[in-house]
């Protein structure tokens, strides 16, 4: 059995695909399987990955394109591994990521999940976070209210958390790991390696933070269904966060449907502001 299983879902990207499938060949750490998942790509992306010549490759080829949620937890019913490592397509591990990872997780047997700072290459140029995307390790669920905070690429997550939790949503278009790591934080205290362990590339037209208005939507429906689902969990303090939180969030959405005249969602949004208005 593998230490850790590797979870590559990729649609279209054959290109950056291989990047990303040379930087888990390149780890220093050797002891994992990789489970690529081809989610019913049209360009070259499966003859590419079948010409591929390694014991540790796993394929998995879906007949219909489900989103990055369903494909991960394909990947992850094949897993072995006792943690799951997950890489986006488009992005790269530095060599030493697993190893790293690995050694933190042995010393720190009671942190499920580990992730890990990013270099940020945006259009081609680096690029440094903002303070606010500042990165960190501990109980940080306060803070990952405010936006997504841990890389799907730079975590490592024991296989037992991930059946725990069910995955990641599949009915979540985008803000899936967001939504993920809400219900992880509010449970656990996190690992975080303070040096680069991954390359993280932005600004390309299929990423779906480009793709999705108004994403924000799917971030108040997150919080709200885990306050409702693993309330017992969130202490006052922070679930007085979470409604300051989704209180502003909607607020900025009401403003922004009815000024560009988007009304489907506008309901939903107002009974939520409605609801939260008279919470902590």
């Amino acid at each position: 059995m593998p230490s850790v299983s590797v979870l590559i879902p990729t649609f279209n990207r054959r290109e950056t695909l291989k990047r990303a499938i040379q930087s888990v060949f390149h780890q220093s750490f050797e002891d994992f399987e990789l489970i690529v998942i081809d989610d019913a790509s049209t360009d070259e992306t499966l003859d590419y990955l079948q010409s591929l010549n390694d014991s540790r490759l796993e394929i998995v080829s879906l007949e219909k394109n489900r989103g990055v949620s369903y494909a991960r937890n394909r990947g992850f019913d094949k897993a072995r591994g006792e943690w799951i490592a997950l890489l986006d397509s488009d992005d790269e591990w530095l060599p030493h990521r697993l190893e790293t990872q690995f050694r933190f997780a042995k010393e720190n047997p009671e942190i499920p999940l580990i992730h890990g700072e990013e270099i940020w290459v945006r259009k081609g140029k680096r690029v440094n976070p903002k303070k606010i995307h500042q990165k960190s390790g501990g109980r940080i669920f306060s803070r990952a209210l405010h936006l997504c905070l841990i890389s799907p690429s730079a975590t490592l997550m024991k296989s037992s958390l991930y059946k725990e939790l069910g995955g990641f949503r599949e009915d979540y278009p985008v803000c899936e790991d967001y939504e993920m790591w809400l219900r992880v934080t509010c449970r656990h205290k996190i690992g975080f390696i303070e040096d680069p362990i991954i390359t993280k590339y932005g600004g390309h037209e299929d990423q779906l933070s480009g793709r999705f208005f108004a994403m924000d939507y799917w971030r108040v429906k997150a919080m709200d269904e885990i306050s409702k689902s693993h309330g017992e969990f969130i202490t006052s303090d922070e679930m007085a966060e979470l409604a300051g939180v989704i209180r502003k969030k909607c607020e900025i959405l009401k403003q922004g449907y009815l000024k560009h005249g988007n009304l489907e969602d506008l309901p939903y949004v107002e009974e939520l502001l409605s609801r939260w208005q008279s919470k902590v």
